[in-house]
């Protein structure tokens, strides 16, 4: 099973939606209360959202999809920073890493990271910051794994309720560049 990472385009917001509402209930079910993992799922995994997301400048999106049949697994979205943090000069929001269960633990969830890495050098980005649930102990792993530290907390809306997110954070440049 091989799988392909490419930027999206307009027609992929419906794929985008699919997924980030499947991984969200994936992750969640059992950890929140459903009618907040559906609440959020009909507003912050509305293809509209995507859609709207895909036309906007600043924004990117990449999907991971199975080569066989094109099914999508997984993305990425890249974003202008809106975290509660200290702004410096170059920051860059890595909004969403999303990726199905089953596919974990193969190398796509660092295949998506390092393309928006590599998007975000590309366009001068000097820092990676992020929020994740503190209580996801596999993504904290992950993003930990991958050269990020806490830099801040915030307070994240999930329907009716408010969790305590962590704000993490990953230079992009060496010292010298």
């Amino acid at each position: 099973m091989t799988i392909t990472i490419r930027r999206c385009g307009p027609d992929d917001a419906a794929a985008l939606a699919l997924v980030g509402q499947a991984t969200f209930l994936e992750s969640y079910a059992g950890h929140l209360p459903a009618k907040d993992i559906l609440s959020h799922c009909r507003t912050q995994h509305a293809e509209a959202l995507y859609a709207a997301w895909l036309e906007t400048p600043g924004y990117g999106l990449w999907v991971a999809e199975l080569d066989e049949g094109k099914a999508p697994v997984g993305y990425a979205a890249l974003t202008p920073p809106d975290l509660p943090v200290a702004p410096q000069h170059g920051d860059i929001e890595l909004k969403r890493i999303y990726l199905l269960h089953r596919f974990h633990g193969g190398g796509t969830g660092a295949a998506l990271l390092n393309a928006t890495i590599s998007a975000a050098c590309a366009l001068g980005a000097r820092r990676m910051l992020l929020g994740v649930y503190g209580a996801n102990q596999k993504a904290m792993g992950f993003y930990g794994r991958q050269g990020f530290t806490q830099v801040g907390v915030r307070r994240f809306q999930v329907g009716e309720n408010l969790y305590d997110d962590l704000v993490l954070g990953r230079s992009l440049r060496t010292p010298e560049g």
